[in-house]
This record gives C-alpha cells, sequence and structure tokens, in this order.
C-alpha cells in the first residue's frame, strides 16, 4: 500500500463527548447557560440554511459536558456560545460546498466510523447508540447522520486542502539549518529540572544562614549517593510547595527558568545533581532530569510491521461485497482453514501481494490516518475488521511491533512529515475562512 503522511482524524470527537463524560456529569452540565434563552428561533442564515437556537444550545450542553468531564474551565460568559455558532456556520458552508460539489458518503462508510466510534470506547455499536441516546438525546438516525457529515467534511478537506499542500527539500533544508542556528543558543533548549529547597528566612542570622547552608550541601551529597531517589527526598526534606511532585518544576525553555537555575545545570548531564545554589528564597539542589532540542522529531519511535488484503471496489465488486469478502477471509483464517499469506498473494489488489500482503516496517505517520487509526489499536497478531480507506477495502493483521532508532534519511522524512501538518493546518485554517466569505451568512438577534 502506497504510504502517505497523517492527514487528520478519523474519529468524531462530538461522539466521543457524549460518551467520555457519565452520566453525574450529563446531569451536571444539563442546563443551558444562564443568559441563553430556551425559545427556539433562527439565530443564523448560511446562504439559505437555517441555524436555530436549539441546535445552539444543544452543542453548548455537549461542549459543557466535555469540559466538566476533564475538570477544564468553559469559557466565561457567551464566549463558548459564539465559538459553537461560528463552528457551525463553517461547517454548514463546508457541507453545502461538499454537495455543490458532488461529493458523498455511502452507507459502507458510515458502518464503520460508528464501528471505530464503539470499539475506541470499548463498545458494541448497539451500547453506542444506546449510551449516545441516553446521555445526549441523539437518536441512531442522527447519530448516523452527524458521523456522515463529519466524514464528508474529511473527505472535502482531503480534497480542497490536504492535496494541495506540498514540501520541498529546500524546505527541509532550511528547518534544519534553522534548527541549527537556533539549538546553538543554550536557552532555546527544553529542560527540566527538579530541585529540593532548604528555605531560609529573611531575617536568619550569620550563624543559622550557615547552618542551612550545610544542610543543603548534605542533600545534595545524599541526592548523589548510588540509587537515590531524587523524588523522595524532595518530599521527605524540600520546603518548596512543588515537593508532592518531587520538585519537578516541569520541561520547558532554559530562558523559562530563571537564569541561576540555567547556569547551574549549564555543564551537568541528564541525571545529575548540582552543588546548592543561593537564591532570595534560600539554598536549591538542583537535578537535570531531562534536555531536549526544541522542535526536532524523536530519535526513536514505535514501528509497526503489518500486513493487509486490499480489495478495490469497481464494476465488479461493490465495497458492501468486498467488506463480506473480507469478512469471509477472516473467518476462514481465525479458523484454522487457511492462513493471512496465502490469501493475500491470490486476491489482495496491492503491490504488497507477491510479499503476502507484509507492509514491512513502517514509522508513525506513514500510512494514511483510516489505516494506520485502525493498525494502531491492534495487539501483534490480531486481524482488523474489514476498513474503508481512500484505496479500498482492507483486512489488516499486526505482525510486530518494536522501538527504533531512526537513521538520517527517516529523521528527515519525520520531519517532512512534521512540516507537512504545519502547512496543512495553516492552509486549512485559510480555506476555512474563504470558504465563509464565499457564503452568504445572515445573523440573527433574539426576538425580542
Amino acid at each position: 500500500m502506497t504510504h502517505h503522511p497523517a492527514l487528520g482524524r478519523l474519529l468524531i470527537a462530538f461522539v466521543l463527548f457524549a460518551l467520555l463524560t457519565g452520566a453525574a456529569h450529563a446531569q451536571r452540565a444539563s442546563s443551558s447557560p444562564p443568559d441563553v434563552r430556551s425559545a427556539d428561533y433562527i439565530v443564523a442564515v448560511i446562504n439559505s440554511e437555517p441555524i436555530t437556537n436549539a441546535q445552539v444550545n444543544a452543542e453548548v450542553t455537549r461542549a459543557l459536558r466535555q469540559f466538566a468531564a476533564q475538570r477544564r474551565p468553559a469559557p466565561e460568559g457567551q464566549a463558548l456560545r459564539r465559538q459553537l455558532l461560528d463552528q457551525l456556520i463553517n461547517e454548514r458552508a463546508q457541507l453545502q460546498l461538499a454537495r455543490e460539489m458532488g461529493l458523498k458518503i455511502d452507507e459502507p462508510s458510515v458502518d464503520q466510523a460508528e464501528q471505530n466510534v464503539a470499539r475506541q470506547n470499548q463498545l458494541t455499536v448497539a451500547q453506542l447508540r444506546q449510551q449516545v441516546q441516553q446521555q445526549d438525546g441523539m437518536t441512531p438516525q442522527t447519530l448516523r447522520s452527524r458521523l456522515k457529515d463529519q466524514l464528508l467534511l474529511t473527505r472535502l478537506r482531503e480534497r480542497e486542502v490536504d492535496a494541495r499542500v506540498r514540501v520541498s527539500d529546500a524546505d527541509v533544508e532550511q528547518y534544519l539549518a534553522e534548527q541549527l542556528q537556533r539549538n546553538s543558543n543554550p536557552a532555546s533548549q527544553l529542560i527540566n529540572i527538579a530541585h529540593i529547597l532548604v528555605a531560609v528566612s529573611e531575617d536568619a542570622s550569620e550563624a543559622r544562614q550557615a547552618e542551612l547552608q550545610r544542610k543543603a550541601d548534605q542533600v545534595a551529597r545524599r541526592a548523589r549517593e548510588k540509587g537515590a531517589d531524587f523524588a523522595a527526598l524532595a518530599r521527605e526534606l524540600s520546603d518548596a510547595g512543588d515537593r508532592a511532585n518531587g520538585g519537578q518544576l516541569g520541561l520547558r525553555a532554559g530562558d523559562r527558568y530563571p537564569a541561576l537555575f540555567t547556569n547551574a545545570v549549564r555543564t551537568l548531564a541528564v541525571g545529575e545533581v548540582s552543588e546548592p545554589v543561593r537564591s532570595g528564597a534560600g539554598f536549591h539542589v538542583l537535578k537535570l532530569i531531562e534536555r531536549r532540542q526544541p522542535a526536532l522529531p524523536p530519535q526513536t519511535v514505535t514501528q509497526s510491521r503489518a500486513r493487509h488484503i486490499l480489495l478495490i471496489p469497481g464494476a465488479q465488486l461493490s465495497e458492501a461485497q468486498a467488506r463480506d469478502k473480507l469478512n469471509d477471509f477472516r473467518r476462514r483464517i481465525q479458523a484454522g482453514e487457511t492462513d493471512f499469506a496465502t490469501l493475500a498473494r491470490q486476491n489482495s489488489q496491492d503491490g504488497s501481494a507477491v510479499q503476502g500482503g507484509d507492509l514491512g516496517w513502517a514509522n508513525p505517520g506513514m500510512y494514511v490516518p483510516e489505516f494506520e487509526s485502525v493498525m494502531n489499536q491492534l495487539a501483534p497478531g490480531q486481524i482488523s475488521d474489514p476498513l474503508i480507506s481512500r484505496f479500498g477495502v482492507h483486512l489488516i493483521q499486526l505482525l510486530e511491533r518494536r522501538q527504533a532508532t531512526l537513521n538520517e534519511r527517516e529523521q528527515r522524512e519525520l520531519i517532512r512529515n512534521m512540516l507537512r501538518e504545519r502547512k496543512m493546518a495553516e492552509a486549512y485554517d485559510n480555506w476555512v475562512r474563504d470558504t465563509r466569505a464565499r457564503a452568504y451568512v445572515e445573523l440573527r438577534e433574539a426576538p425580542q
């Protein structure tokens, strides 16, 4: 199968909102914000299609439920409502454009999306429908309609935005040159420091300060002992408020730490402990937990090796028939009647068929997202349900996973994928604005 960088998400966020929050959160967030009218009326018209107050209220309720589940503060006042109305307007304009272009989503694709969402939440499709209806008041028909809309938006984005984004070799070289220049400045490095504070009060006598200095020296010696647990020492001895988390201050750019700290750890290797340094608060014993260069891809990644059977629907084979055929293959393999490689050689319409469908080792982001998201959920040896991608209908078996250090060519490919994602995000934002600007949008006030 052709390898492609990741292009977006397949799973639909609004479904996860409903499932991950639980009934308690649903009850707590079930009422509308106090300043939102409960009566229904038209709040916006996009071309000739209306958006009603009730539709916006439903989105607000779902969003509040998600904020509550994640224990995050929701935007205050009308800010959340304005954001969600803006999102609805953009989506309506895009859906209208997709339909004008003749883009369509068939029922097998909706079936697959529904199955993927259910699997992500460790539910059957029937359980998914029941929970969404109980917690969100969304009928199975509405759920499938929403899924179809999201798939249509994804297909539109792939056609109008993603397919037009290119990353050249010159882009990669420019990025590497910029990183080399930036990383020559230690202040731009990302570092994580843990500390133990021996506090010194402002009115401490010289004798008391000397006593606390000796205590800090002793703490530093203990922290350097073989097998010492710095986090445990911090919880036991530190006077700082962050002692509960082992004194860790978090991964951040060096220039966001006090210069006193960055100077003290500048020459340390990861895992080493500094001599005590004095600040206005007291004596600090510092340990360098992590140091990394900013914005560079990781040196080590989890690689996957999978094989697949690809059937391409056409005049002689519908998507539904391809799914049925692959389901039968899966049943026969699991029953021990045949093996995956044999069926791949005999039936797969991908170039990997001659290798029994083996795709070899792949880094993250090398497959289209609808393929990779399913593959990533498999355990070694497990076979997926049939899935639909832009290339056809697949049956996947994950063979094995491993941790691998990337060579220079692979590093460059990861950089290329990262730059592509950046360009796509920027191009998508511009496209959303342009699509909305071409639509007729009328905002309406609430009736008096």
